[in-house]
């Protein structure tokens, strides 16, 4: 396995594991979602360079198109919550509450 695979899987494991185990700030889940998107983004980019195939090259631009959309909408949420509770810890967020 060439040595930048192992780059992108490991920051793509890391930012997962990031996510599962920092879970007090709604903006440092919001950072370890933009590091996995960014390493699935340079993974679709060096996917067709390595297989030398054109065909899938549209990927790498709708995926970043749909990262962007989803930290607009992240960044929507961070300061609704930070507007309606005050701060933006995940343990205030509460689906059971109204």
């Amino acid at each position: 396995m060439p040595l930048h695979y192992w780059y992108l899987y490991s920051s793509f494991a890391l930012s997962a594991l990031g996510l599962a185990f920092h879970r007090t700030h709604l903006i440092s889940a919001l950072l370890c979602l933009e590091s996995m998107m960014l390493s699935l983004y340079v993974a679709l980019s060096i996917w067709p360079t390595e297989s030398q195939t054109a065909s899938p090259t549209l990927l790498p631009i709708l995926m970043l198109a749909l990262s962007a959309c989803e930290a607009g909408a992240g960044l929507a949420m961070l300061v609704a919550s930070a507007r309606t509770h005050g701060s933006d810890h995940l343990h205030n967020l509460s689906l059971l509450q109204c």
